[in-house]
């Protein structure tokens, strides 16, 4: 075989569009877009390859000195990267929140990456900027339902924004939270903000010792990390604990006045509108009025129920969203959105304003550059995966779809109660539940207090380990969480996770996930333990 050559003339080529849908680059390209195809539509999860063995295709660390050919590291790319990868289209990949795409978005994929937009400036993405403050506008008006004549004015304005676009909820979260900062010491007399002189002097300014974010114990990492990044300390992320899994406005309100009454400020309460772990939703109607007696800004953290709101049916479980000052929604979750898609939605279009800021050579004063009041910089043209399916599946659309889900949820919910060797840990609020496997030999031994609290942990190492190997046997994958459990009188046990949003999932599949655990377990060692014990007694 000829060898690839690093000259100007070569690199030409490959920048250049294929002339012929016979040429090398396009039947390469058809080559890449079958292999994806076949591998998922394959039920199959993963291989049962160990990480170990796969980090041996990537164990070089210099840069190639000299090019190969494309049709070589595509092959490259097919036998060591997709062959590998998690097909999370599979119906019987239930464990995170992310699931099978509608099949436009490869297609919409191609066209995004030739397109190449740049969104932090409009000299660099001209409709895409438009078409992004359209999405904005379409969600916000989802969640705050605002008249006609609001969005009219601020849609497009140079001096407003509904909301960011982002890579995903964390980004979200940091953003919705440096507003609320920034609000909170803004400038004032002399003071000229805390975006010009800092933290400490903002701090000093107002007479406040700290600034502290309140959330339950279920809130997301990002939360820490917003704290981190923010400059107010990881220790003023405070989490209340919570056996109902759901944060308590009585509890946070008492809290919140004792932490003022110290000299300090509550700078933010985070309602979570569907929980990673259990998808559990705070009573965010109660705790919008918590976070205005306290005089705090109320955020939401929606990334993963926001979608809820397209249900008819099920959009009253989300009450008092539309009083959050922010909601932060993933469309790369419930909206079946490639990943890399997610946002942050202001009440108030001038909140974004204390963020904004401005370079003579991209953003300058005036513009409806992006980019100005957004953490990232450089990013691409995600929402326009979202503005297609807005339109091809439509609110009605993503109604069957987030109550199909629901529906599964309390299907699989069933299956577990009526099933003698299991145990239902949290209903499902939305479409996550978890479980785990309780076998019928020792339920008896649970019901007391004391024997519980040392069969537990024996209980947990059963499910860590039939989690671990049904994971590496690739069929199926479901994860794993450790919860507080009222039941068990707040004793954290590791329990099964599932998220039931994949379309293609049915209850079948279900019924062979519990089978394939069942089976794993039964051959364990606790699980014969456990009938012995059970013969003896």
């Amino acid at each position: 075989m000829s060898k690839a050559e690093a000259s100007l003339e070569r690199l030409l080529k490959v920048f250049t569009k294929p002339e012929s849908k016979d040429s090398r680059l396009a039947k390469i390209e058809q080559q890449l877009s079958d292999n994806v195809a076949d591998f998922l539509s394959q039920h199959v999860v993963s291989r049962s390859t160990s990480l170990e063995h796969i980090e041996q295709d990537f164990n070089a660390w210099q840069i190639p000195e000299e090019p190969e050919f494309v049709s070589t590291h595509a092959q490259t790319i097919l036998d060591n990267l997709v062959a590998n990868s998690v097909n999370t289209y599979s119906p019987h990949f239930i464990g995170h929140m992310t699931s099978a795409l509608p099949y436009f978005h490869l297609s919409l994929a191609k066209l995004l990456v030739g397109l190449n937009q740049n969104l932090v400036k409009i000299e660099t993405s001209k409709a895409f900027t438009p078409l992004e403050r359209q999405v904005l506008g379409m969600m916000h008006q989802l969640v705050y339902d605002q008249p006609e004549d609001f969005y009219q004015q601020h849609l497009h304005s140079a001096q407003y924004s509904l909301g960011t676009f982002c890579s995903g909820g964390t980004i979200a979260n940091i953003t919705a939270l440096w507003v609320a900062r920034n609000k909170a010491l803004a400038a004032d007399g002399q003071f000229r903000g805390v975006a010009k002189e800092g933290l400490a002097a903002g701090l000093q300014h107002y007479g406040y010792r700290k600034l502290a974010i309140l959330s339950s114990k279920r809130g997301h990492y990002s939360l820490s990390k917003s704290v981190d990044l923010l400059g107010l300390g990881r220790e003023q992320f405070v989490t209340l604990d919570n056996a109902s899994q759901r944060l308590s406005p009585e509890k946070a309100l008492k809290w919140g006045q004792d932490y003022q009454s110290q000299g300090n400020k509550l700078l933010a309460i985070v309602g979570i509108a569907g929980t990673t772990e259990t998808g559990h939703i705070d009573p965010l109607d109660e705790l919008a009025d918590v976070a205005k007696e306290l005089g705090c800004s109320f955020h939401v953290d929606a990334a993963w129920g926001g979608a809820t709101l397209f249900s008819k049916a099920h959009r009253h479980i989300l009450k008092g969203i539309e009083k959050a000052d922010s909601v932060t929604i993933d469309a790369h979750k419930q909206m079946y959105v490639p990943m890399g898609a997610g946002m942050v939605l202001f009440k108030n279009p001038s909140d974004s304003n204390a963020v904004r800021h401005h370079a003579q050579y991209i953003l300058r004063a005036g513009s409806k550059d992006l980019g100005s009041t957004s953490i990232e910089g450089s990013r691409n043209g995600m929402a326009m995966m979202v503005h297609a399916s807005l339109h091809i599946l439509g609110r009605q659309g993503y109604e069957l779809l987030v109550d199909q889900s629901m529906q599964k949820a309390r299907q699989f919910a069933e299956l577990i109660k009526q099933h003698p060797e299991f145990e239902l840990t949290t209903e499902p609020t939305l479409c996550l539940l978890t479980y785990r496997l309780r076998p019928s030999s020792i339920q008896r031994r649970l019901a007391s207090a004391e024997e519980s609290t040392s069969i537990n942990p024996i209980l947990d190492e059963l499910t860590v380990s039939v989690q671990k190997q049904q994971r590496e046997a690739g069929k199926s994958f479901v994860s794993r969480t450790r919860l507080e459990i009222d039941r068990y009188a707040g004793q954290p046990i590791t329990v099964f996770r599932v998220v039931l949003a994949n379309p293609l999932t049915t209850e079948e599949h279900l019924k062979e996930i519990l089978e394939e655990q069942l089976t794993i377990a039964s051959t364990s060692k606790h699980w014969l333990a456990f009938e012995e014990d059970a013969k003896a007694s």
